[in-house]
C-alpha cells in the first residue's frame, strides 16, 4: 500500500460563496467518513491563511514562504491505497466535495518510520 497527497493551493476555494460553506463542509465531510470506513484515511486539514515561518537549518526563523513560491497548499489530505489509480478516485472525490481541484502526489515509503510506530 501507498501513500498520497491530495491537496489544494491556497486561495481554490475562493470562489464559493458564503452560502454554500455549510454545503461543501457537510459534503467534505462525507468524502472523509467515506474514506475513513473504506481504511484509506491517514490524515487531512486545512491550513489558516497565514504566513509560513521557514526556520533554517541553523535555526534561523525567517518569514515565509519562499521569495520563489508562487502557490502555497492550502489543505490536504493523505490516503493509504493499493495503487495511483485508486488515489485519483478519492482525489476526485475530495474535489467535488470541495468544489477545487486536487493535486496527487505519491509519498515516499518510509519502511523505518513504520517499523517504529507499529513497534509503539
Amino acid at each position: 500500500m501507498a501513500r498520497y497527497l491530495i491537496s489544494f493551493n491556497d486561495g481554490a476555494m475562493d470562489h464559493i460563496p458564503d452560502e454554500d460553506w455549510p454545503a461543501v463542509g457537510a459534503e467534505s465531510h462525507a468524502v472523509m467518513r467515506e474514506a475513513v470506513e473504506a481504511g484509506v484515511w491517514v490524515f487531512a486539514g486545512g491550513l489558516e491563511r497565514q504566513r509560513a515561518s521557514v526556520v533554517g537549518t541553523d535555526g534561523v526563523v525567517t518569514d515565509g514562504p519562499y521569495p520563489e513560491t508562487k502557490e502555497v497548499v492550502g489543505g490536504f489530505a493523505v490516503v493509504e491505497v493499493a495503487s495511483r489509480e485508486e488515489a485519483l478516485a478519492w482525489a476526485a472525490k475530495i474535489a467535488a466535495g470541495c468544489r477545487c481541484a486536487q493535486e496527487v502526489r505519491e509519498l515516499m515509503p518510509d519502511s523505518e518510520t513504520d517499523a517504529f510506530l507499529a513497534g509503539r
